[in-house]
Formats: C-alpha cells, structure tokens, sequence
C-alpha cells in the first residue's frame, strides 16, 4: 500500500458521499411526483408517453399487479430481443467486421437465449464477443458469436435501460410499502419506469457519454477499420456508438462491455479520469437511494445508517483486495517458481491489470463494481490472487447488499435489515419492529425467501457443473482455482452482476442454459418476494416507539446489521469458500502450484 494509493482511496470515499445527497433529494422528489429543475423540459413527454400508452399515472397497484406488470414488461422485452439477436444478420446497421466483407451473423439459439436473458435482468453476463471481427479473422471466434450496432442500440441499450430504471422502481414500491399507513397500493409500475428513465438515467448519461467523447470514447457508425500494423500483419480495429453505450453501462450498474476487454479497453475507458468517473457512476444512484429512503421515512438517519453500513462495507473488502494485490504472489520471482516463500514480490501482482490504472484503481473498481453488481472491469479477475478474488466473489455472494446495483441494493439491505431487526427482537424478547410497524411471519417468510433462494441457486447449479464432465472441461485452471472460476460464474449470474473470473469457457450449451436459468432465477425470483413484503408492509399500521423499542438509526443497529450480513454469508459460502480460493490461499503461500496432468 502506498500513499499515493491511500490518497486515491480517500478521495473517491470523499466524493461519492458529497454526491449521495443531492442526487437523493432528486431522486425524492421525481418519485414522490414534486417538481424538479428538470420539470419544465421532461415533463411534455412523460405526459406524451403516458398518452400514447393509455396509462392512467394516477392509478395506483397492488402488489401483486404490480409484480405482474413487471414481469410480463420483463418477458416480452426479453422475447424481442431473443427475436432480434436470431435475425440480426438481416436486419440494418450490420457493419463489416473484417476486410472481405463479413458481416456480423445471426447468434446461435443457446447463446441468444443466454444474451437475451442476461440484459433482460441487468446481469449483462457475456458469453459472446462483442467485437467479434477482431477475432473472426483469426479464426477465434465466429461472426454469429457478436452483435450489430443495430443489435447495440435498440436492444442492448435499451434493456441497460429498463432493467435499470425496472430496478429502481422495485426499491421505490419497497420504500413505499415500508412507510405507508394502512395502504394497499405501492405506485404505479408503469408511471416508476417512466420516470426513472427519463428524470434520472437519460439526463446523466447524456452529460457523461459527451465527457467520454472528450476523453477520446468512440462514438460513431463506421466499419470495424482495417489497418496494416509495422511488422506487416493485418489488425481489425473495432468501434461504433461506444459513449452511450459507456454511460448507461455504468449508471445502471450493467456492466456489459462494448469490447471483450470492458472497461481495460482504451476505446471504453482511455484515461484516469475516465475510469474514476466511471467508478462514481456506478455506485451513485444506489447511495442516493439510501438516502432518498430516509426523507421517505421522515428520519435521514435511517437513511444514514445505510450509507454508514455500506461504507463499512466497502472499506473492508477494498481493504482485503488492495494488501492482497499489493503484497503480490511469492510464488512469482526473478528466480524462478522455486523461490523461498518468505521473498516478496516488490511490484505487487501486477498480472491482469492496466499499466495506466495500477494496482489500486485496479482493486478499487473491482471492488466498486462487485458492491453494486456493476459487471464491469478494468482488469483480469482471473488473475488476481486468491484473497483479492475472494472479495469480489464474495461481494456478490451476499446478495447485493453492500451497495448493490440500482434499485436492487436497497432491497436487498432491507432484507438484512429486517432480519436484524428481528434477530435484536428475538434478544429482548419483543416483536420486532421497524420504522414503528411489527415485523411478524408473514414477512419473514418472504424474507428468509430471498436469503435463500440465492445460495440454493448458487451452490446448486455449481453443484451440477463440478460433476458434469463438459462443463469441467471449460475450466482452464486446475485445482481450487478452477473450483473459484466455476462459483464466480454461478454467483455472478444469480447475483446479476456480469463480472467473470474469465477462465473458464461459457459459451457452451451447458453453460449458457445453466447461466441463463441462474440469472433469471436471481433476478425475478428475488423480486417477486420483495413485493410481497413491500405489500405485508404497507398494510401495516404503525404503533408509537417505546423503551423497549430497538432504534435504528444508530452505530449499535448499524453495528449489528454488519454483523448479521457477514455472519450469514460466512455461514452459507464457507464451506465452498475453504476449498477454492482459501486453500489456494495456503497452497500459494507454501509456494505450491497446481499443474494439468
């Protein structure tokens, strides 16, 4: 660790806290239906667009209309987009990807299955090459296995969008139900979606899509170009409309890259301020609203807490990722792989990362976007040391808690909230409350629900791949670290996040039906209940604080909420954890390796 690197740290902690409550307050009161700066320009074609779709923004749902509306929205986009990727070598802004002529080819049916659900569920999970030219020409990859500047904008963006703003309107119902009195109603689905695309996702990406075009992103139409490099060969450059497509990456915690590298790429992310930008992006909508949830509450401190607890958090796996990658490998040496475990590696593991980021921004942003299930990276996980790719395995493990991706951060820390709440009632002998409303069975089955539905999908899937000989075969790495690469692949689809280890083969049959089934169960699954509890809630009178009431709102709550989050994921991971990257852990440090036989 360095000064420098503490430095970075410090000022990313800085400014990500001065952003999170103002851009709450916005947040507020675009749902809350006040006026904003924005009012006068946006408001036109909100109402255009309720019009046109006959929706009524007045009429409120239920919970189990509004879960309905959210799932056959999620359904028939996801369907179009399967239909798209099947037809795209027919259909226009099909550009050629390598100097005879080919254009991009129709995606086989598993892999456009796979693609079609991973950006229907904000997992953006890519088992295809985006810029699949650059490797068709030689003969890496096939033309069928990308995707068309048409495929880019109408399909791809588009669900970086929806699945986005769909996100964040199933934490503002959650909100509601949480502080409403008596009610039955948690908005309007319609009227949320509406809003969070056009009040929130679309303003910010404008402004920062025209930074990344001054920072030198691609933004365009052209060809895959053609160029002759000084030793002679042939080299295919890719590009296109890569700006947009950054910003929504990163705002809506998508994650899906333009290149095959992500955000390592010099086109996606060609400087340090674009690459600190980028970090704030992607932890800044899920930080305002945690605050946005305290003014709904009419406490900021519950909001607070939140931000206090996911800080905490974060901080502790930054920490754990950064001495792991700056203390380096000691099996790697000047001397060979026979070197005495107690020599250092001075450079730290350098191995994977960009030269122009280092290892701190390299540990930071990986981090950054495990905690919000981003799926972005500017570096190789593979590569990382077996601590440093705990973190973010484990990151994702617990379920999009620490800051999450947007929408689905919140609600999946007030899961653990309510099961702190109830674990502290459980001590004093109460029923357990929060924000003055009694948690009883009801919610707490849908709670134990959603804990559970996460390590049953992880740990089953990553169950019938170890014993399955063609998904083994995938895996390029021996030992406990071929284990990791196969939990990492499983965590990342049920945990929506998209990052991947990247040593392992995912567009098999296996995996991209396999990865398809975890994504959609880690997504809809999840929030199916969280209605449920959003609607429990919401009928819920509320009863005056007395002193046997547990507050909320302090360092002991925040203290226990941490306790209960990591607890619960030691408990659920651990014995999976002990024999992948913890025993390759030990091994490392004894200087032992494991080698195909």
């Amino acid at each position: 660790m360095t000064a420098n690197g503490l430095l970075q740290i410090a000022l990313y902690f800085l400014v990500i806290l001065l952003i999170t409550k103002p851009l709450g307050i916005y947040m507020f009161r675009v749902f809350s239906g006040e006026r904003t700066f924005m009012h006068r320009v946006i408001r036109p074609l909100e109402a255009g667009i309720y019009k046109i779709a006959r929706i009524d923004e007045k009429k409120e749902m239920n919970w189990i209309v509004y879960a309905i509306a959210m799932l056959l929205f999620s359904l028939v986009t996801m369907l179009l987009t399967y239909l798209v990727l099947r037809l795209q070598d027919v259909l226009p802004l099909n550009q050629t990807i390598d100097a005879s002529g080919t254009k991009v080819g129709k995606m086989p049916e598993a892999l456009a299955f796979n693609t079609a659900a991973s950006f229907t569920t904000n997992t953006n999970w890519q088992n295809y090459v985006p810029e699949a030219g650059s490797y068709a020409a030689s003969g890496a990859a096939s033309a069928g296995s990308g995707v068309t500047y048409f495929t880019q904008l109408t399909q791809l963006a588009f669900h970086n969008f929806v699945s986005a703003a769909v996100g964040i309107s199933i934490a503002v119902a959650l909100i509601r139900g949480l502080v409403r009195r008596q009610a039955r109603e948690l908005g309007n689905f319609w009227v949320d979606v509406v809003r969070a695309v056009l009040y929130i996702l679309l303003p910010l990406c404008i402004l920062i899509a025209l930074f990344y075009v001054w920072q030198g992103v691609p933004m365009n139409f052209n060809d895959y170009t053609v160029a002759t490099t000084v030793e002679g060969q042939q080299q295919i450059i890719a590009q296109g409309p890569v700006a947009s497509q950054e910003a929504i990456k990163m705002l809506g915690t998508n994650g899906g890259g333009f290149f095959n590298a992500n955000s390592a790429h010099p086109f996606e992310n060609p400087t340090p301020f674009t690459n600190f930008i980028q970090m704030l992006s992607i932890f800044a909508i899920g930080m305002g609203l945690l605050y946005a949830f305290g003014r709904w509450a009419g406490n900021t401190k519950q909001g607070w807490v939140l931000v206090g607890a996911s800080m905490f958090l974060f901080g502790l796996g930054l920490f754990v990722c950064y001495v792991s990658e700056a203390q380096g490998n000691p099996i790697v040496a000047t001397q060979g792989v026979n070197q005495s475990v107690a020599d250092t590696n001075p450079g730290g593991n350098m191995e994977g990362k960009e030269i122009r980021f280092g290892i701190v921004d390299s540990a930071l942003f990986t981090t950054i976007t495990t905690d919000a299930s981003c799926g972005a990276v500017n570096s190789f996980l593979d590569s990382y040391t077996p601590l440093g790719g705990l973190v973010p395995l484990t990151n994702i493990a617990l379920g999009e808690i620490v800051v999450g991706g947007v929408g689905a951060g919140f609600y999946g820390k007030i899961v653990f909230v309510i099961l702190a709440v109830f674990i502290a009632g459980l001590m004093v002998g109460r029923t357990p409350e929060y924000l003055g409303k009694k948690i009883e069975a009801r919610e707490m089955k849908m709670v134990m629900l959603v804990v559970l539905i996460l390590p049953l999908s992880i740990l089953g899937f990553s169950m019938v791949a170890s014993i399955n000989n063609v998904a083994q075969n995938s895996i390029a790495n021996p030992g406990p670290h071929g284990l990791t690469e196969m939990l990492y692949l499983f965590t990342s689809s049920t945990g929506n996040n998209g990052s991947a280890f990247a040593g392992i083969t995912g567009n098999t049959d296996f995996y991209n039906i396999t990865g398809s089934a975890a994504m959609l169960i880690g997504r809809f699954l999840m929030i199916v209940p969280i209605l449920a509890l959003a609607g429990a809630m919401a009928r819920k009178r509320t009863v005056p604080a007395s002193v046997g009431t547990f507050p909320t709102t302090g360092p002991l709550f925040a203290g226990l909420l941490i306790g209960v989050i990591l607890i619960v994921g030691a408990l659920t991971y651990f014995p999976a954890y002990s024999l992948g990257p913890l025993v390759e852990q030990f091994f490392m440090n004894a200087g032992k390796v494991f080698q195909l036989s």
